[in-house]
């Protein structure tokens, strides 16, 4: 599989529940949504590879090294040679509130993807194809994940709406971009508050109903506390939560996206993928990183099991 999108250094601290100001240690991990992806559906035994960029510093190299550990090819990792790669540092306040700060100014390297940076032949022939709504927040990156969505021409294409309001100039834009990205999917992926940037503030139900006549194949909605809702013209599952004790949900959204695409691979019923999926980010909600921290297939089954 393939992903395109965001990296960064994560910056997590070691004391949980304290504001950042008072933090003494941190624990430095590889991060950024289409990354984390890629590196879950490694640790499931797939073969991945995300085309992004890093900067010409210290941290680039420390970046594909980490890759390569993961089982992630960093073959497609380009350099900017003016802008620096990205950290992010959080806060951690279990259950449900982990604010981010992002060092991403001028601008990350990963959002100067050109086009000339991506084999659109390769993009056109892989099985499955990941990119996300912060690839579409500014040029040339913008352009760049549009032209390669546009490349497909068969296979499975998840799109996941990623959207943080910061990276954005207005809304209007985030909901014209992303209605366009859904209709080039055959899979549209986001919590309630991502899905309503694209279609309005409905419920869960309807919101599924509207991506999917946007021209998405499989909508679906996560739901937080109350679980996940996936929708097909055909077909409706709903996967109930999983109880564990969070201790950082940054991570869980990237680790359900690794074993979606799995599950997808595998061609199994939408059910028991989700449901896996489900299973994935709250196992690494429960841990404290993202990419360090994702399952493997037989812890994700193990939760599975011990909760049904």
């Amino acid at each position: 599989m393939l992903t395109v999108g965001r990296v960064s250094v994560d910056l997590y601290p070691e004391q949980i529940g304290i504001a950042l100001a008072e933090v003494r240690t941190f624990r430095k991990m590889l991060g950024g949504s289409a990354t984390n992806v890629a590196v879950a559906a490694a640790r499931l035994g797939r073969r991945s590879a995300v085309i992004t960029k890093v900067g010409d510093d210290p941290f680039g190299p420390y970046v594909r090294q980490a890759l390569r550990g993961f089982g992630v090819d960093p073959s497609r990792v380009g350099t900017d040679p003016t802008l620096r790669t990205p950290i992010v540092f959080c806060e951690i306040f279990p259950p449900d509130r982990f604010p981010l700060l992002f060092y991403r100014q001028p601008q990350a390297p990963d959002i100067n993807l050109r086009p000339d940076d991506v084999d659109l032949d390769e993009v056109a022939r892989v099985p499955i194809f990941w990119t996300t709504g912060t690839g579409l927040s500014a040029e040339p990156s913008r352009s760049t994940t549009l032209a390669a969505l546009r490349a497909r021409s068969g296979g499975i294409t998840v799109h996941d709406l990623d959207h943080r309001p910061l990276f954005w100039s207005s809304p209007d834009e985030a909901r014209e971009l992303g209605r366009e990205a859904v209709g080039l999917a055959t899979v549209v992926v986001g919590n309630l508050s991502e899905v309503a940037v694209v279609v309005g503030d409905l419920p869960a139900e309807e919101a599924a109903e509207a991506l999917l006549e946007l021209g998405s194949e499989t909508a679906i909605v996560k739901l937080g506390h109350e679980g996940v809702l996936a929708r097909t013209r055909e077909e409706r599952v709903v996967a109930p939560p999983i109880e564990v004790e969070v201790v950082n949900g940054l991570g869980a959204g990237d680790a359900f996206g690794g074993a979606l695409c799995h599950g997808l691979l595998a061609g199994w019923e939408l059910e028991r993928t989700i449901r896996f999926a489900n299973a994935a980010g709250a196992l690494v909600a429960s841990r404290l990183g993202c990419a360090d921290d994702m399952g493997t297939a037989e812890e994700i089954e193990a939760l599975l099991a011990a909760s049904s």
